[in-house]
């Protein structure tokens, strides 16, 4: 198992190549030098992902040869003798990105186990750092963050994240219930975003019905150290496969669950 000392390294190594890859992102966001294709109905790839994706894994691999590696956009890799594996999403907020949205993320965690040690969010548009370590914290751009102090969902802001896999009469359901609490209902179009702004304070709570490792990783360990609450989206779970997930500030802990009566969620 990798030393302190390692993960130590491990954390600023994390968010050095966040900050590197968000700018490299930005960089093309703003000159628009790249093609537009999709993977699915309103599911955007461009090069840049894929670029950025493996600027990561390259940079990982040369500093940590032993981890494994899973990226949104590539095949990864498995790790070796007990080490970790770097969880990615090159760019989370491709629509936003393709469609010129500045709205957009590279999220990073590092994961072992069922246990998600590190996080790093880049917001490159606002040079926002969003960064946790397990049992440490969670910072942005250096400061702590923590979750709202909120305990009635009707003055609440969650975010609804969508996505097809669930079928649009799934995704109005959820819509529905959330916004019959009296809670305001947003999507901003970036996963890891909108949970990152759960840690921060700036959302009061995150619901989807299926949502992937690389999308929400990064800002779970953030939540839950900036002293929130997030289900058990690992139990059982590889880190290719996507789930249900709620997360909240604790004070609307219980109605949030309640009301997104999501199935399949492990609590």
């Amino acid at each position: 198992m990798p030393s302190p000392l390692n993960w130590r390294q491990r954390a600023l190594a994390a968010q050095a190549i966040a900050r590197e890859a968000g700018l490299m992102a930005n960089a093309r966001f703003h000159d628009r030098s790249f093609s537009i294709k999709f993977k699915g109905r309103q599911d955007f790839v461009t090069e840049v992902d894929v670029e950025v994706e493996k600027l990561i894994e390259r940079r990982m691999h040369e500093a940590f040869p032993e981890d494994g590696f899973v990226g949104e956009e590539g095949e990864g890799r498995a790790p070796k003798d007990g080490a970790p594996t770097w969880v990615i999403d090159p760019i989370d907020g491709t629509a936003n990105f393709a469609r010129g949205t500045p709205h957009y993320c590279v999220s990073i965690a590092c994961v072992l186990g069922q246990s998600i040690e590190i996080g790093a969010i880049y917001n490159p548009s606002l040079d926002e750092l969003f960064f946790a370590r397990k049992g440490e914290g969670a910072e942005l751009n250096g400061a702590a963050m923590h979750v709202s102090g909120a305990t009635d969902l009707s003055a609440c802001s969650i975010e609804v994240g969508w996505n097809a896999r669930g079928g649009a009469d799934h995704y109005l359901g959820l819509m529905r219930r959330i916004i019959e609490t009296g809670a305001s209902a947003a999507r901003g179009g970036s996963g890891a975003l909108g949970l990152a702004y759960v840690a921060a304070g700036r959302r009061d709570g995150y619901v989807e019905t299926i949502i992937h490792p690389w999308d929400c990783l990064a800002a779970l360990v953030m939540i839950t150290e900036a002293g929130g609450y997030v289900s058990d989206f690992l139990s059982g779970r590889d880190l290719r496969k996507g789930g249900p997930l709620i997360a909240a500030a604790p004070g609307v802990k219980d109605a949030l669950i309640k009301a997104a009566a999501l199935d399949g969620v492990v609590l």
